[in-house]
């Protein structure tokens, strides 16, 4: 009896609702939606309402409720009013040139058809339920201003708030455009989107085993299953400021609003400017996008051009590509995200390592570390601020200078803090170059960049430094400290087979406080001192002619002979640095028969050299060398000649390589053999116990003084 007259209800409601127009609820309709967006809504077609049962999303006896589906026909909203879509034209009718062709530049909003099934029972709470929204042909325009205005921001009226809640299941799509201009980013997209028959996701492909080679070039599959097939496709079209943007991909029949834990599948496959994606997974929350799990194969022509697509700051380096698992959650203001256990390779280098991205105030953190097996130098270049990533040397219309003169891009410094680290484990370099692995730290805070430790192995010892630029003023400010630690004369230059008979060593220190925009710049403007110390070691003319040390082939030659080899007891460069102009205080070389002494100056910033080398014989019987000689030109173009070519440029070749390469940098004492049993050593070797220092305090050499006058053995005032 009761079931009969369920049924006789349910035939009497179901009349009425095939029977009343509801066209005629459409002026309020509008009036209620408009008044509460703050802009412009209308139905412009038929609006219907008609009974659904039993309802397909609900489970046990929920299921046999009735539900209502409300169907309406070309909806329109408008933008707000006074709004302006950017990369349109005034009077509204054609995009200008270039743009992604938004839908309708009038309208913020049409849909040809918008179907929506509303649960019964939950309207007795004043909550509206939808199950399904399923839309037609939506064109949706989505804009930013310039001045950061934007047209999916809703007024919020003054006043009680309604009392009413309102949620959706889950979303349909057919034949929608959904189109994003933002003139803030420079942003212009188009996305087309349809959902289409059930389609095996691609990991349920079987696939041959890829090798080593092929796994670093190819996106892999992911774990999807054949339980959640695609069922959506979409395209991607337009340009990010002048690149190009270009994409597909698939995505599940359904996006489920209301679910927390789904698995909703994805692939995509993108483009932007150099930058190509491809990615395979799934999110646990697509209304968030607060849970993922995907396989991302990312390659672009420099790490650099990430910033813009993600905010990541990462140097400049040459084209790279990776592959490994990213998993997290993506959700605006709580992203939290990890590139795990990825693989690929930058340049010709090799690269592994993991990556955390946290997302906070005031800047995001990323943090991780990396490692090259097989780190080839050129491709360190770009990194260090050279222009070119590879061996070819600059040419003369770019001056010929051999600094790294790259910007640093110190204004995107504050948009993210950093602490990563960093091994190269082996360096792939020219024979003639001694240089054996690379570690070092970089930790940025508050746009304060900070390498500490950066360690190069270097002939069997190592260059230990520090760096720290300050970013948040222009220029920059740096201090520049490291240490020249346990050099190996006879892995200096490993192609020289007689160099093996040398068994000496070199260290050295630097200390520089400095303004600049580029490490150039930053060499150029420095203040400070540095030292270098060589201690025992075999020379001879044939060694340094297989060495192309011409000057000190030179000497030793006239010296000793063509075939003699000559005992070095020990080696001094001691140089004060102000303003970029390094200027020699005590450099000499001293051996069993003579005295070598320099003078003069190195320029950083112009990168000019001006020195005056002066051999005199112990036993002054080799009279023809008291004429000095001379190194001018640039580090890229020396001149050497007789009152002419430098021993210190070669016989000292460690003294420019500290000068020049920007790894050489440090504050520490410096551990030198002792020379007590040599009367000229001792007052020069004595200097390696005095701490360089940054800055004026190193300039003037006040704390080194009385090892320096010893050394020289000249008079105070002089």
């Amino acid at each position: 009896m009761a079931l009969g007259l369920v049924a006789v209800l349910l035939l009497v409601l179901g009349a009425l609702l095939a029977v009343i127009d509801w066209n005629r609820a459409k002026p309020w309709v509008n009036d209620k939606v408009s008044e509460a967006t703050g802009r412009h809504f209308a139905i412009e077609g038929d609006l219907s309402a008609a009974w659904r049962w039993p309802q397909p999303l609900e489970d046990g006896w929920h299921r046999w409720i009735p539900g209502v589906t409300v169907k309406a026909e070309r909806l329109v909203m408008d933008h707000p009013v006074g709004f302006a879509p950017p990369f349109q034209r005034a009077d509204g009718k054609a995009p200008s040139k270039g743009t992604a062709d938004l839908p309708d530049a009038s309208t913020m909003a049409r849909i040809g058809s918008a179907t929506a099934t509303v649960r019964l029972l939950p309207l007795l709470g004043r909550h509206l339920s939808i199950d399904t929204v399923a839309l037609i042909d939506p064109q949706v325009a989505l804009a930013r201003t310039a001045e950061g205005t934007n047209n999916w921001t809703f007024e919020r009226k003054d006043g009680p708030r309604s009392g009413w809640s309102v949620d959706v299941d889950q979303l349909v799509v057919h034949q929608g455009v959904l189109a994003y201009a933002d003139a803030v980013k420079d942003l212009d997209l188009k996305a087309r989107i349809d959902t289409t028959g059930p389609v095996a996701p691609a990991s349920a492909v079987a696939r041959a085993p890829a090798s080593a080679a092929d796994q670093a070039a190819t996106p892999p599959a992911v774990a999807t299953t054949e339980a959640t097939p695609y069922g959506l496709r979409f395209e991607l079209q337009g340009r990010y400021a002048q690149a190009r943007i270009e994409g597909r991909g698939r995505a599940g029949q359904v996006i489920s609003l209301r679910n927390k834990v789904v698995n909703y599948p994805l692939q995509i496959d993108a483009s932007a400017g150099s930058v190509a994606l491809s990615a395979e997974g799934v999110l646990a929350n697509p209304g968030a996008l607060s849970g993922l799990d995907f396989q991302v194969f990312l390659k672009g022509g420099s790490m650099a051009d990430l910033y813009d697509l993600t905010g990541l700051v990462l140097p400049n380096t040459p084209a790279f590509e990776t592959r490994g698992r990213l998993t997290g959650s993506l959700a605006p203001e709580r992203a939290v995200w990890e590139y795990s256990d990825f693989r690929g390779k930058v340049g010709q280098s090799d690269l592994q390592g993991s990556l955390k991205y946290t997302s906070g105030k005031p800047r995001p953190r990323l943090t991780g570390t990396m490692t090259s097996n097989q780190l080839r130098l050129a491709d360190l270049g770009p990194t260090l601020g050279t222009r070119q990533s590879g061996n070819t040397p600059r040419s003369r219309s770019q001056g010929g200078k051999v600094l790294p003169d790259s910007q640093f891009a110190a204004e995107r410094w504050n948009a993210m803090d950093m602490d990563i680290v960093f091994k190269g484990r082996h360096i792939i370099r020219p024979e003639s170059l001694p240089l054996q692995d690379l570690s070092t730290r970089a930790v940025m805070e508050n746009a304060q960049l900070r390498l500490a430790p950066l360690t190069f192995g270097v002939a069997d010892g190592k260059i230990e430094s520090q760096v720290t630029i300050d970013g948040r003023t222009a220029p920059l400010k740096a201090q520049i400290r490291g240490t020249v630690q346990g050099l190996q004369l006879s892995a200096l230059f490993p192609k020289v087979q007689l160099m093996k008979k040398s068994l000496g060593r070199m260290d050295g220190a630097i200390a520089l406080e400095s303004t600049g925009n580029s490490m150039a710049g930053l060499l150029g403007h420095g203040t400070g001192e540095m030292r270098l110390y060589v201690r025992e070691g075999t020379l001879s003319k044939q060694m340094l002619d297989l060495a192309a040390l011409n000057v000190g082939s030179i000497i030793v030659g006239k010296l000793f002979g063509e075939n003699k080899e000559v005992h070095l007891r020990c080696a001094v460069a001691d140089f004060t640095v102000v303003d970029g102009l390094a200027t020699t205080r005590i450099v000499k070389m001293s051996t069993d028969d003579a005295v070598v002494e320099a003078t003069g100056t190195i320029d950083l910033g112009t990168e000019a050299l001006d020195l005056r080398i002066k051999p005199e014989s112990l036993q002054w019987k080799f009279f023809s060398l008291r004429s000095p000689l001379y190194v001018r030109g640039t580090f890229g173009n020396p001149d050497v000649g007789v009152e002419a070519g430098p021993l210190l440029l070669r016989a000292g070749a460690a003294v420019v390589a500290a000068v020049v390469a920007p790894a050489a940098l440090a504050l520490v004492p410096i551990t030198v053999p002792a020379a007590d049993d040599d009367t000229h050593c001792k007052p020069l070797l004595n200097l390696a116990q005095q701490p360089v220092k940054p800055g004026v305090q190193g300039a003037a050499g006040t704390a080194s003084q009385p090892a320096r006058q010893a050394a020289s053995k000249t008079d105070p005032s002089r």
